[in-house]
């Protein structure tokens, strides 16, 4: 079978591996599509996500779908052709974050295709993959595959604006960066209720794929003039990964307002407004992945076939590097997929 593996920063194999064997309480999973992440594409241009380095060959990618194939002893359910989405994340249980129903910052999860800890966590970018049958999830009824494939991705955004601590129905929501999970927090602040969804970045394309995702007003983050920008908001999550886009956040959020870190920063030192955080009382929190949201995040695709504008391009596995370029390339796509049943 193909696999898409990453040896180091600008070094990825589209390699012949080995179709695993699932164990004890594991089941084996027909991957269909995998959606390339932010993070798939950090490793491919720089060897690492953050403070999380390459250490040793792993095969990447953590968002996907396909069919069950079989079961190892002592698992059987959802019958074996059943259509699935794969949640990502196997917590301990047994962690004090665990503990406290906290299981996105688990001190010992084991997340698809991830370097956090060492052996790498193998991904799931591969035609066959073999995981807890735990973390198997049923799609709703009238879910396809295609769309499905956004579960995780969704997942993190409404992550995201869970903490927020806040209902946004009603509320004015700033998003600074249009890129997949962006306009994923775009869409699942609009169906949540909320008033108003500013956004903001850089690129053009970005900007219109984040109108498609329900954006009311979309500026340009380096046109300071755009009569877009608005003078404040309710609650802001920044998505792009810069830190002049959470001092934006906070200098536009209202005052006790809360700002969410969503994007990750690149390593060491960030400068932003601090001052600001004890000044006007905001409230800075970061986010995580995901937990539960991971369902919610099904049903809400089930019900909105307006997601499907976000997929930008569908490219067989043999072509990954090409597929990874034009994920890379905000310009040109918004979300992009390896199909591995072409």
């Amino acid at each position: 079978m193909l696999g898409c593996v990453i040896h180091g920063q600008g070094d990825l194999r589209v390699e012949e591996l080995p179709v695993p064997v699932p164990g004890p309480g594991q089941a084996l999973v027909a991957v269909r599509y995998g959606g390339v992440c932010g993070s798939d594409l950090h490793y491919w241009r720089h060897g690492g996500v953050g403070d999380f380095r390459l250490r040793e060959p792993m095969v990447l990618g953590h968002e996907v779908v396909g069919t069950i194939v079989s079961y190892g002893a002592g698992a059987s359910s959802p019958v074996a052709g059943t259509a699935v989405a794969v949640h990502p994340a196997t917590p301990c249980g047994a962690c004090p974050e665990c503990a406290q129903g906290r299981r996105n910052v688990c001190r010992d999860t084991r997340y698809l295709g991830s370097a956090a800890r060492f052996p790498h966590v193998q991904g799931a970018f591969a035609a066959h993959v073999v995981v807890p049958a735990e973390q198997l999830r049923p799609l709703p009824a009238g879910l396809e595959l295609r769309r499905a494939v956004l579960a995780e991705p969704l997942a993190v955004a409404l992550h995201a604006l869970r903490r927020t601590g806040e209902d946004v129905a009603g509320r004015h929501v700033l998003v600074t960066g249009a890129g997949p999970i962006g306009c994923l927090v775009v869409a699942a602040a609009k169906a949540a209720g909320a008033a108003r969804v500013t956004v903001t970045d850089l690129i053009p394309q970005a900007l219109r794929y984040a109108s498609a995702a329900g954006a009311d007003t979309v500026v340009r983050a380096d046109d300071a003039d755009d009569a877009g920008w608005p003078s404040e908001v309710d609650v802001a999550v920044e998505v792009s990964g810069v830190a002049a886009g959470l001092d934006t956040c906070l200098r536009l959020v209202r005052r006790g307002g809360a700002v969410v870190q969503l994007g990750m920063l690149p390593p060491g030192q960030s400068p932003f407004a601090g001052n600001l955080v004890v000044s006007r009382e905001i409230e800075l929190r970061g986010a995580f992945r995901f937990d539960t949201e991971f369902d919610e995040a099904l049903r809400l695709l089930a019900a909105e076939p307006a997601f499907d504008d976000l997929v930008s391009a569908v490219v067989p596995v043999r072509a990954a590097e090409s597929a990874f370029a034009l994920a890379a390339d905000r310009s040109r796509s918004c979300k992009v997929l390896l199909d591995f049943g072409a």
